[in-house]
């Protein structure tokens, strides 16, 4: 895992892969802040992003999921929301596929919490299990981007 903010990715020591998908003036900020909602990947990408609304809710509400194929970037656009999640990797115990490549952890433990509000980003790399949009307060509606890269991008 792997954490920064959108407009100081110096510090966030990324991996070559991830740094030039985040360094695209079409990943900026205010770029996907303008996008409109839906999927966008660039002519002869491997990776693709969604952008959208999302509503959180209480952790207790949401499930813990984990990826084999895919690493998420999860850029918060507007709004807030809590991550949990820990640095373990679950790949191997028990789990429902609910899509292709989205496993959902029957017994999650999530020792872990990360907030995140506008410019923030947060990686997942595959294995790695994450609760995304877990409300603050109350629930709310967050905007978010989420990027998709395979995970072959980094056995290069």
């Amino acid at each position: 895992m792997i954490t920064g903010h959108l407009q100081a990715l110096e510090l966030a020591t990324l991996p070559d892969a991830l740094r030039q998908i985040l360094t695209l003036p079409a990943c900026s900020l205010d770029a996907l802040r303008a996008r409109e909602d839906g999927r966008f990947q660039p002519e002869g990408a491997e990776w693709f992003c969604t952008i959208g609304n999302a509503n959180t809710s209480p952790a207790a509400e949401r499930h813990t999921e984990f990826h084999r194929d895919w690493l998420d970037i999860q850029v918060v656009l507007e709004g807030e929301e809590i991550i949990g999640f820990d640095t373990r990797n679950v790949t191997g115990q028990p789990a429902t596929e609910r899509k292709p490549d989205l496993f959902i952890l029957e017994n999650p433990q999530l020792p872990k919490e990360i907030l995140l509000r506008s410019g923030d980003f947060v990686t997942f790399a595959p294995g790695e299990p994450h609760r995304a949009l877990c409300c603050t307060d109350r629930p709310a509606v967050v905007r978010k981007a989420v990027f998709k890269v395979p995970a072959s991008a980094f056995r290069r």
